[in-house]
């Protein structure tokens, strides 16, 4: 039988989706809504306009999909938003910014992927800067956590206004969502790119960080006296030994102590002053009894350390509270208010 004199490329895409779908187990892996929606439509009419297909044929068709799937040597995504996929973070931010931007210029990709990507700092000034009714636009095609980031940093009056402008955005057609995308794409180009990423605060406070506590205490004076807004920013930026407690949960406690050798430890906990001292008795209430009773022993016969090695040994755990949280293993509280 020759297959196809009866049915078409389109209906043989139909008849493998049928097979895979009878094969499916709803975990997603068949990926049907990958396909766009002209595809999909296309799709779902060839099926709507079949009904038997004989055995023979539908043997027919599988033999020519897998001859077909066997000549394949190499496939491509077909766009430049499945590229970047594959290539991951082999290219340079500034390559694959560039990339994103030059094919959602030319409606080769879709502007929202890059807009959803965009720094914190950017759609916060964009919600400040862009007309009502396209910030609107904006917030509902936001993933929700970054819309409410940017609709709770808008002043009273816009926020309203931007909440009543949402509830008209229900009729807005995909090729108008698509130009407002270009439209914001076009203004956050424009926006000034600092040189270096961090913010000046944070990158000062994360090397007081691992300074002496006199050099630290020495800088954030002079700073209070020059500036006390950014003084204000490093304070809260510097994570040090003595802020554990409010900064650490206690169930991540354990997977601390097991971030750094414990000869390292009991020097760390051996640290004097009332803060300090504060911070051991919170590790050691957070172990289980046998290991915090063994890290008492140990501590009792280490006896007592110089400040210089109490110091190292803090920074220590600092290190390696910073790796776990770098690594996504826990998560810092962040301070309420500047110390």
């Amino acid at each position: 039988m020759n297959v196809q004199t009866q049915l078409s490329q389109r209906q043989k895409a139909a008849v493998i989706v049928r097979l895979l779908l009878d094969q499916d187990d709803d975990d997603g892996a068949f990926g049907l809504e990958r396909l766009d929606s002209d595809s999909q439509t296309l799709l779902a009419e060839a099926m709507a306009g079949m009904e038997l297909v004989d055995r023979q044929t539908r043997d027919a068709v599988i033999d020519e999909f897998c001859d077909s799937l066997e000549a394949v040597g190499v496939t491509f995504p077909g766009d430049i938003d499945g590229t970047l996929r594959i290539l991951g973070e082999r290219l340079s931010l500034d390559s694959t910014d560039r990339l994103r931007r030059l094919a959602a210029l030319t409606g080769r990709g879709d502007p929202w992927a890059r807009i959803a990507a965009l720094p914190k700092e950017a759609v916060l000034t964009l919600a400040a800067q862009e007309p009502i009714e396209i910030v609107a636009l904006m917030l509902s095609k936001l993933p929700v956590g970054r819309a409410s980031d940017a609709f709770s940093s808008l002043p009273m009056e816009r926020a309203q206004a931007v909440a009543q402008a949402m509830s008209l955005t229900g009729g807005v057609s995909a090729q108008a969502l698509h130009r407002v995308g270009l439209i914001l794409l076009q203004s956050a180009d424009a926006l000034p790119r600092p040189a270096i990423d961090t913010p000046a605060a944070d990158r000062v406070g994360a090397i007081l960080n691992f300074a002496s506590a006199d050099l630290r205490d020495s800088v954030l004076q002079a700073l209070d006296d020059s500036d006390q807004v950014f003084a204000g920013g490093v304070r809260k930026a510097i994570f040090i030994f003595a802020h554990i407690p409010a900064r650490i949960l206690p169930r991540d406690i354990p997977r601390v102590v097991r971030e750094v050798e414990q000869p390292m430890l009991i020097r760390a906990l051996l640290a004097t002053g009332e803060a300090n001292e504060t911070t051991s008795r919170f590790i050691l209430e957070n172990l289980s009894q046998r290991m915090a009773d063994g890290l008492r022993e140990e501590m009792e016969e280490a006896g007592k350390v110089s400040a210089k090695d109490s110091e190292e040994a803090m920074n220590e755990v600092i290190a390696a509270i910073r790796r776990l949280e770098e690594a996504g293993e826990l998560a810092l509280i962040q301070p309420e208010t500047e110390e």
